[in-house]
């Protein structure tokens, strides 16, 4: 089979079922993405440049729709030229929020389209407005309602879609929904497993292992949509009352989502001038972005994995935290709680009640062993759930097979809850 993926930065959520593929010899695996390092063996990478237009000459309401106009449109011419040199695919799959699948239907009419619908925006009742310490960046209604063309241009182009979570599905409009599967990208719960002699170096030197009494906070930046103020100012507490436990805080200071840190500050250096003389600093350790066999060290001797988030995309390392057996304090937001039920797989707080957090870890710090079957809950939900090998791998060929048949995806492929 020849597979066309497109997703801007490669492999992106696709990484496990383009895996999957390129490792079986009979099949043809090419990947459309912006430039960078990564590599993956029997992939082909063609890359198309990144919009770098400094300025746009439309409507602020319309710039984001003309960025993805002008990728889609990138996109396509070299579609074109793979279709001019005599490549065919069977199936093509990409991401839809950037404007990159948009015109692919127009250079292959006859090849079946799937497409990741990741995020439909509202202007209330979602992200936007939740926390009203951060006003959004997409605070004007009429805005996002623009932004949404791209979505719905995005599904007037494709034969079908998928979303990670039947809550990110369920933002989308009832007409959508019927064409949009709830399929997660999957974690490798072998890889991600409970390890009890893991150990985790930190970047002073000392080692730290499932003896010792660590807190855990992972995310790709340290910024509100993840909770990391709440989380910051929940630590005097905690630190006071907890006079052994070791914080470690994973994450890089820029912005993934919504409003930057003001110009030339960060997030980071924010909550520590706000909190300066209330933190023993020689016990919080900011080890920023790690390398990924590092950071599963971490969650394999984590004593309590802290995981706070808007209503928004529910982040990878959740699920990974779950699979390797952590007992995760969790906000109890609508992307966690699709999953996590409190006092049975995890423990849920208000995303605002810095005190109800700290009350929380210290609670989980005090219980470890009677709270031991809530960890192994953790796990078993991320293996039935989320497994890639024994679940997720075998929805996405069979999805994959339906659409390259020409037949309509069986719900099956859609995950219980």
């Amino acid at each position: 089979m020849k597979y066309l993926f497109i997703h801007q930065n490669f492999p992106g959520q696709y990484r496990h079922i383009v895996r999957h593929l390129a490792n079986r010899p009979q099949n043809d695996v090419r990947f459309i993405t912006q430039p960078n390092d990564n590599a993956m063996p029997g992939v082909t990478k063609i890359i198309y440049p990144a919009d770098r237009r400094s300025s746009i000459n439309c409507h602020k309401y319309a710039i984001e729709v003309d960025r993805a106009i002008h990728t889609g449109a990138t996109v396509a011419e070299v579609c074109a030229r793979l279709r001019d040199s005599g490549f065919q695919p069977d199936l093509i799959v990409g991401h839809s929020g950037w404007g990159e699948t948009l015109f692919v239907k127009d250079v292959f009419p006859d090849v079946p389209l799937l497409s990741n619908f990741e995020f439909y925006y509202h202007a209330q009742g979602v992200d936007v407005g939740f926390d009203p310490e951060f006003v959004s960046i997409f605070h004007e209604p009429s805005h996002l309602r623009a932004r949404n063309a791209v979505n719905l241009l995005a599904f007037e182009a494709t034969d079908w879609g998928h979303s990670a979570t039947h809550w990110q599905r369920s933002l989308y409009p009832p007409e959508q929904r019927s064409r949009i599967s709830v399929l997660h990208e999957g974690v490798d719960a072998d890889l991600a497993c409970p390890r009890r002699s893991a150990h985790y170096r930190l970047p002073s030197g000392q080692v730290l292992s499932a003896d010792d009494e660590v807190v855990t906070y992972v995310a790709r930046n340290l910024e509100p949509y993840r909770g990391f103020h709440v989380f910051m100012r929940s630590l005097p507490q905690l630190l006071r009352r907890r006079r052994r436990a070791q914080v470690v805080i994973v994450g890089g200071d820029g912005v993934s989502y919504g409003t930057p840190a003001p110009p030339r500050s960060t997030f980071r250096e924010l909550l520590l001038q706000e909190l300066a003389g209330k933190l023993d600093l020689t016990r919080v350790h900011f080890a920023g972005t790690i390398e990924h066999r590092d950071y599963l060290s971490l969650l394999q001797i984590s004593s309590a994995h802290v995981y706070l988030t808007y209503p928004f995309v529910l982040s990878w390392s959740f699920i990974e935290a779950m699979a390797c057996g952590c007992l995760i304090v969790a906000s109890a937001t609508p992307p966690v709680l699709e999953v996590m039920r409190d006092g049975q797989n995890g423990l849920t707080v208000d995303f605002f009640s810095h005190r109800q957090l700290a009350n929380r870890i210290e609670e989980a710090l005090e219980r470890q062993r009677e709270l031991r079957p809530v960890r192994e809950s953790a796990r078993a939900t991320a293996v039935r759930d989320f497994d890639l090998k024994r679940v997720q791998l075998s929805r996405w060929t069979r999805l994959f097979d339906d659409l390259i048949a020409g037949r309509r995806p069986d719900a099956t492929v859609l995950r219980a809850v």
